[in-house]
């Protein structure tokens, strides 16, 4: 049976509520994720600028034109600005993230509205109503049926990306409640991104926000020339979350509306203190801990940790290929590497995954004594936590855990933590401390600026 429509669909409710934003409406605190997210994902592009996975994506779809992709040479046309920036920035997997279900947003959004800002010469202004609509969607979407998307073989952060860009610009292009409405809708249809990547580690989810941003931005022009998309994207019969979404969780939509400007999930930006999956994180900090502690690698004898059943078919399974990633991405989202690695170097930074690193004997003799057990009282996906429960060579037990996500709402990186990322990621792309440093400035100065012609400054 057809679904009755409603009179006033969800993509138009908050289409109404974007296209109304003003500067002034945007809380400091989200102000302040804004800018975090944006030194964040400068730096990430930087750091990327000589990665084989870029140099490709330029080769194939960088068409030339007066936009900036950070770090990278040449101008291209606003979609491919927006697909190199947003490739780049996630390709180490190390950029920013939300938690509740994963989705990244400041690898969609900010290449989106950059190059959408640089071309069409709106204000920094302008540039933060975008930032904050679009990831405010985001956010948003990905709280209506947690797990169900990645559940449905979809990456969240791929198909949530295209209508949260179209949103970005379109709010930042002043567009009216109906173009917006109509791009939101264009974006449903743009969106895409399968999560085959996790069987060997291949390329395709580094190309998925930046594929997001570049399809946001064409939806957000298309319907600002009237070209009509359902209203219904999100709730329709045959909309989003029944094309995208595991049928059995029930999406809840009340989270895409409810409490529009007075409760605001863009606030609650997360930051990753390490290069590699977010759910792996936790596990990372307990394996440092027990390094810290004076626990070696040769003292364990096996590991056993606790995890979240929504988190096993991309983290521990197959337990082959978790245990000897064959790329350094399959490496990422792996937490027996990950937590060899933790305790091997005390640290999981753009250092610890490479094509030398993942074929250390030490590093994967100790991955394979790594195995898990699923928690049912695990808070995934509202919280993520780690767990290392370790037996040492002596018959001694040594166990650790790590509430939640270090970076995340409840245990923030301070802004010199995120300064001293920035400048690392900066440094590992080659840059000089005086051209880091003026990006730097050019980030914290942006949302004032009367335009973003200074982007051009910071090509390659």
């Amino acid at each position: 049976m057809d679904k009755e429509l409603p009179e006033i669909s969800l993509s138009q409710g908050f289409s109404r509520w974007a296209s109304n934003l003003r500067v002034e409406d945007v809380p400091e605190a989200v102000r302040q994720a804004a800018a975090s997210a944006l030194l964040d994902f400068a730096g990430l592009c930087v750091s990327a600028r000589d990665e084989d996975y870029v140099h490709a994506m330029i080769a194939a779809a960088g068409e030339p034109g007066a936009c900036t992709a950070i770090g990278h040479a040449g101008s291209f046309d606003a979609g491919s600005a927006a697909l190199v920036g947003g490739t780049a920035a996630h390709g180490e997997d190390y950029d920013d993230t939300f938690e509740g279900t994963p989705v990244h947003t400041g690898a969609v959004i900010l290449p989106a509205i950059l190059a959408a800002g640089e071309r069409f010469g709106f204000s920094g202004a302008d540039a933060l109503r975008g930032i904050a609509a679009g990831t405010e969607l985001m956010c948003r979407m990905a709280l209506v049926a947690p797990m169900a998307v990645h559940r449905a073989g979809f990456h969240p952060t791929a198909v949530i990306g295209a209508l949260g860009a179209a949103t970005a610009v379109g709010t930042a292009l002043r567009l009216s409640p109906q173009q917006l409405t109509d791009a939101i809708g264009i974006a449903g249809s743009f969106a895409s991104g399968i999560i085959e990547y996790l069987a060997e580690g291949s390329w395709t989810k580094r190309a998925h926000p930046g594929w997001a941003a570049q399809s946001g931005l064409r939806a957000a022009l298309l319907g600002r020339e009237g070209f009509a998309g359902p209203r219904t994207v999100l709730e329709g019969q045959h909309g989003f979350f029944f094309a995208f979404a595991d049928p059995s969780i029930t999406p809840d939509y009340t989270r895409l509306i409810d409490g529009l400007g007075a409760h605001w999930q863009a606030a609650n930006i997360a930051f990753k203190p390490y290069a590699c999956g977010t759910m792996a994180q936790p596990f990372i900090d307990c394996a440092i801990r027990l390094a810290k502690d004076g626990v070696k690698p040769a003292d364990i004898a096996a590991i056993t940790c606790k995890a979240g059943e929504g988190t096993v078919h991309r983290l521990w399974e197959k337990l082959a290929e978790k245990r000897a990633p064959t790329t350094p991405y399959s490496a990422k989202f792996s937490v027996p590497y990950c937590i060899a690695v933790g305790l091997t170097d005390s640290a999981a930074g753009l250092g610890q995954f490479t094509e030398d690193r993942i074929r250390d004997p030490k590093i994967l003799a100790l991955a394979a004594k790594v195995n898990y057990e699923i928690d049912p009282q695990n808070e995934y996906p509202a919280n993520y936590s780690g767990h290392i429960h370790a037996t040492l060579t002596d018959g001694a037990v040594r166990e650790v855990e790590q509430p939640h996500l270090r970076g995340g709402a409840r245990e923030p990186l301070s802004r010199t933590e995120l300064e001293i990322k920035f400048w690392a990621n900066t440094e590992f792309g080659g840059w000089t401390n005086s051209r880091s440093d003026a990006l730097k400035a050019f980030c914290d100065n942006l949302f004032d600026a009367p335009n973003l012609s200074g982007l051009a400054a910071f090509r390659r």
